[in-house]
């Protein structure tokens, strides 16, 4: 490897609200390298890397590449640079083509037009350099998720970087899709592209990068040589402690039926079954977990279970009561809670406080208030204890959401749906770009409220967190149940990879175990 290529020095960032989300960060990283950056929510980690692509802007510091000095003003300029980012949230047309999402803004045109042709003749080239098999002329919401993942590397590449930014690039990805990947990656490394590769998973960053810098609390803690650390020591150096990589639960002790869903059915709006007569049931203490790689019917399928869809066939039932009629409103005050997949979208209200997000669900209780009259000390002890309980780093209850890390975000929104001790609790990627210390806690109150009698019902893209925390567990495909398991420690990582991509699937008669007939 050469010297540095690029050197970050004495970044600092403050941002309005008077947190310091980078101060005098200094980073580095080498030509033909797989850099891992790791830390908690909150570490300034994203903030960092969004400086590094032009999106804000330091209070001081400066940035050298090939050490030239350089002001990256806007992502133009750093793609300019050679500097790119594929971010955690895809940003593609899903209704364009893959070739022209990968060359959108930059088509290249005939006569004025458009040359579709020679498009997906670039698209083809392009992916070929880099041993991706992608079918160019596919339509993007037709594809996979794995494909998307690439489809976003391309357009990076196809803008000339050599600085590829990834940001939890592997969260909705099979362990074979990782590994498929991972191959890619390190093909680029050979070719001479630099990668920085922001995850929480550290088997992942054990496996594939040559150096870590880890961040804690907007400074850095030092860059290592990857074969000098193992998992507990970059634990130690994100959370300050020992961080229990088990999820440690006692055996379930399933009660009384208290969810059932008899033969859903909805259609997506291509007009094709998105959820195609699934039937379950969860029982008191036990987190009945849901893998499967996303867009095969996990978010139809959740959206029509908690009230916020109307669109489907079939019955949801609570305690024997159904559900099907019942607004939003009376479904939470029946005792379910949820905790959405897109926290930007449905979790929280961005620019209202802390505390109106942790109350949102509770207008018209005594808790905070009487009848329609809300009670500011109520609201305020409330929203103080809530914060205390659930580690969210912020100056006030007065801060914006908006103001917070992802990490922390994901606390308000999880502060909020335990805070009634839910009879039923549905966590829809319930730690989904969460730090190993927040994913931990989170963790910890899942199994918490299981062992109260709550009945769970987990999806998760995370293998590591669906077959760590579910007690049984089964597998979407194509909008279906593919597989069951009564007891998810008797399924390995690979075999459910095999069921989530569709190569294996169980037979019906397996399948309606699932139903506890």
């Amino acid at each position: 490897m050469s010297e540095d290529l690029l050197v970050m020095s004495g970044i600092t960032k403050i941002y309005p609200n008077g947190v310091m989300a980078n101060d005098k960060v200094d980073f580095s990283i080498k030509a033909g390298e797989i850099h891992a950056l790791m830390g908690e929510n909150g570490a300034g980690k994203s903030t960092l890397m969004n400086i590094l692509f032009g999106e804000h802007q330091p209070e001081e510091g400066e940035i050298f590449l090939e050490g030239n000095k350089v002001k990256i003003g806007s992502p133009n300029e750093a793609i300019a640079l050679g500097i790119g980012m594929v971010h955690q949230h895809f940003m593609l047309v899903p209704s364009l083509s893959i070739a022209h999402n990968i060359y959108l803004g930059m088509e290249p045109r005939k006569h004025g037009l458009i040359d579709i042709r020679s498009m997906v003749k670039q698209a083809e080239e392009l992916a070929e350099k880099y041993n991706f098999k992608i079918k160019s002329t596919a339509r993007v919401a037709d594809i996979p998720v794995g494909m998307k993942q690439k489809v976003e590397i391309l357009k990076a590449l196809a803008r000339g970087a050599k600085i590829l930014i990834l940001d939890e690039p592997t969260a909705v990805l099979t362990p074979q899709e990782t590994q498929e990947l991972f191959h890619e990656l390190i093909e680029f490394k050979k070719k001479g592209h630099t990668i920085v590769f922001i995850s929480h998973k550290l088997k992942e960053i054990k496996q594939i990068c040559d150096r870590i810098t880890i961040m804690k609390n907007g400074r850095s803690m030092g860059t290592y040589d990857m074969e000098d650390m193992d998992e507990k020591s970059i634990s130690r150096l994100m959370v300050g402690r020992d961080v229990i990589k088990t999820i440690e639960k006692a055996k379930a002790k399933p009660g009384e039926e208290i969810f059932r869903v008899e033969h859903l059915s909805c259609i997506n709006e291509d007009g094709k079954h998105a959820v195609n007569d699934i039937s379950l049931s969860v029982r008191s203490g036990e987190i009945l977990g849901i893998a499967g790689v996303e867009g095969n019917g996990q978010t139809e399928f959740i959206e029509s279970v908690t009230g916020m869809r109307k669109d489907y066939k079939g019955n949801v039932y609570m305690k024997g009561r159904c559900m099907d009629k019942l607004s939003i409103k009376q479904t939470r005050r029946a005792g379910l809670s949820h905790i959405s997949e897109d926290r930007m979208t449905l979790g929280v209200a961005a620019e209202a406080t802390i505390s109106d997000n942790l109350i949102a669900d509770k207008l018209g209780e005594e808790i905070i208030g009487y009848g329609p009259f809300l009670s500011g000390k109520k609201i305020t002890r409330l929203s103080g204890e809530l914060i205390e309980t659930f580690l969210i780093k912020c100056s006030s209850e007065k801060q914006p959401v908006s103001m917070l890390s992802g990490g922390n975000m994901q606390k308000v929104v999880v502060a909020r749906e335990f805070a009634r001790e839910p009879v039923v609790m549905i966590a829809n990627q319930p730690s989904r770009g969460v730090d190993v210390g927040a994913t931990e806690f989170i963790h910890k109150k899942l199994v918490q409220i299981r062992d109260k009698g709550a009945a769970v019902l987990l999806v998760s893209a995370d293998l590591n967190e669906v077959m760590g925390l579910s007690d049984s567990l089964m597998v979407f495909y194509g909008g279906e149940i593919v597989a069951y398991f009564e007891d998810s420690s008797k399924v390995t990582e690979e075999e459910l990879g095999y069921y989530m991509l569709g190569i294996k699937k169980q037979s019906e008669e397996e399948i309606r175990r699932v139903l506890h007939e």
